[in-house]
């Protein structure tokens, strides 16, 4: 059977590599960045360097769940899943928004309780800004070239970490202007800008985890998708007509079962050849995994016989 690999999706073989060079990648940026700002954030007295370095810190575990979800999604059906395993990467990014929304709120209650208490807020070094800087820079750096990698090989799970980074890189951004503020004698700053990393946190979990949670409820895909595939399958020669189309979306990939009308009096070869060239249309143009057709036979008025035609009379 081909697969949607023959039609420009790229092999779960070089998506895997892909996935585990670029978060590799990641994992090295991540340590390097969380050991330099719980140090200086702890030096310079940032609270917002700190939840900026926990932020960081969110990331390896997020790293941890796409190396774990990246092998596990490419087996093979089997018995027990007879779908395959490709959901692991929806289940990977719904794990991704839950530790968000997880950080998220813990840097709010902490964020708040310090506000509750301006006075005891210290004067932050101005190491915590370098540190800041440091950070924004790589995050941003690192969003770009995970973005790039899972465009190229179609990954939602991918996107949802270089989303991640950017979201770190955002934050990064917050708290520098948190440290310069406090720098300046406005002392509030640090932690207010700790609550906005915060909020942005929370905000990024919450799209991630209503997003992949939908999928798993087999949410069918947008209409803009659904319509095109409704397009190639009214394109194919012999295609009288469709009904029922469903859909659903397996990883990256999206399952079609659809009922197609066909002239009822072709024969059991005629009509087969019409669905495996609809399932090929669809398959060739879309990130489509499968496509399960049923022949649903319609009634096709047709001409009577003239007196003189070559039809032979009973």
């Amino acid at each position: 059977m081909d697969g949607p690999q023959d039609y420009g999706i790229p092999s779960p073989g070089g998506r895997q590599q892909a996935a585990y060079r670029s978060t590799m990648v990641s994992v090295a940026v991540n340590i390097l960045l969380t050991a330099i700002q719980l140090f200086i954030g702890l030096f310079a007295h940032s609270q917002a360097l700190v939840a900026d370095a926990i932020h960081s810190l969110s990331d390896l575990v997020s790293d941890g769940v796409v190396l774990f979800a990246n092998k596990h999604s490419r087996k093979a059906p089997d018995a027990d899943h007879p779908y395959g395993h490709r959901r692991f990467e929806t289940a990977a990014s719904l794990i991704i928004g839950a530790l968000l929304l997880a950080v998220g709120l813990g840097m709010l209650w902490s964020s708040f309780t310090k506000l509750q208490n301006p006075a005891a807020i210290p004067e932050v070094h101005r190491a915590a800004l370098f540190a800041a800087v440091l950070a924004l820079v790589a995050k941003e750096l690192l969003f770009r070239y995970l973005l790039h990698v899972a465009e190229r090989v179609r990954s939602s799970m991918l996107v949802a970490n270089a989303w991640h980074a950017r979201s770190d890189a955002a934050s990064s951004f917050v708290v520098a202007l948190g440290i310069i503020g406090n720098l300046v004698g406005f002392h509030l700053a640090d932690p207010l800008a700790a609550l906005v990393v915060g909020l942005m946190i929370v905000r990024m979990g919450w799209k991630f985890f209503l997003a992949s949670f939908n999928v798993l409820m087999d949410s069918a895909v947008d209409g803009e998708t659904e319509a095109r595939i409704r397009g190639h399958l009214l394109s194919t020669p012999g295609v009288m007509g469709i009904h029922g189309l469903k859909t659903r979306k397996l990883g990256d990939m999206i399952w079609v079962e659809v009922d197609i009308e066909m002239d009822g009096e072709l024969t059991v070869a005629q009509g087969h050849a019409i669905a495996v060239e609809a399932r090929r249309r669809v398959m060739q143009n879309e990130a489509v995994l499968d496509v399960t057709t049923h022949f649903d036979p319609v009634r096709v008025s047709r001409p009577a016989a003239t007196p003189g035609s070559n039809s032979t009379a009973p």
